[in-house]
């Protein structure tokens, strides 16, 4: 470890991973039992977790802002969507339903704010150095989380956004057999942190042991997926139909 990097975490410019700290613990020869309480502390440090009540204090679309900032941080983004499709996929007026509260207990939002930012969010898709790759359940594509319309207009983005060059779309049928429960949305920044979503807010992880498990995750539920080719004619099958309801005179 170099010797910048201590000063860095000395001055608490850094927060040191579990890993630097057993790698300093071993290499001070500390002793086991205040090692393993050391130890212990970074993987408290390293977990953080924000709920949406205390961010409306400041407003919740400047949680939108820090996505974005983690996104324009990243070269290599991973999302897992088992219910949603991504803030970076999603058209203004499905954004906008989305985001409007509807259930008792939720803090309040502007929303207006909240899709201004999201979709100024989407504009990081535009870098093609930076790679983006979406896990969504078939689930995920056709709940109907507006009405037709705006689910007609969602469905044709999801197919443009699947066309770009550095963005890759999977989806994973109902049929399949998925051995793992997909409980959570969650993102994985590059291989240093994973977000994941909750009803009350956001956990953040650092720890590189929860990363790697999460790119484990984030791998096994894309084996089971349709990709490439065999996921946009997916999409598109979709996209068919509600089109065709629509035009069949569904509501």
């Amino acid at each position: 470890m170099s010797q910048a990097k201590i000063s860095r975490i000395e001055t608490g410019k850094v927060l040191a991973s579990v890993i630097d700290v057993e790698q300093i613990v071993a290499a001070l020869s500390v002793p086991r039992d205040a090692a393993e309480k050391l130890v212990a502390l970074a993987r408290v440090a390293n977990v953080g977790y924000t709920s949406w009540r205390s961010m409306a204090r400041t407003g919740l679309w400047r949680g939108q802002l820090e996505i974005k900032a983690l996104h324009e941080s990243s070269r290599w983004v991973r999302q897992f969507l088992p219910a949603i499709p991504s803030g970076l996929l999603q058209t203004p007026d499905y954004a906008r339903h989305v985001l409007t509260s509807t259930t008792k207990g939720r803090p309040g939002r502007d929303v207006g704010k909240m899709v201004e930012a999201r979709l100024a969010s989407q504009r990081v898709l535009d870098d093609v150095d930076r790679r983006f790759e979406f896990v969504l359940t078939e689930q995920a594509v056709r709940w109907r989380r507006a009405p037709l319309p705006v689910m007609v207009g969602q469905a044709a983005n999801l197919l443009a956004m699947a066309e770009r060059e550095n963005v890759n779309i999977s989806v994973v049928p109902q049929a399949a057999e998925v051995l793992a429960s997909p409980l959570n949305i969650f993102v994985v920044h590059d291989e240093r942190l994973v977000t994941i979503e909750l009803f009350s807010g956001t956990v953040a992880l650092r720890d590189p042991q929860d990363v790697a498990y999460h790119i484990e995750l984030f791998e096994a539920f894309r084996a089971q997926a349709y990709r490439g080719d065999e996921a946009v004619d997916f999409l598109r099958l979709i996209a068919d139909g509600f089109l065709g309801e629509q035009q069949s005179g569904g509501q």
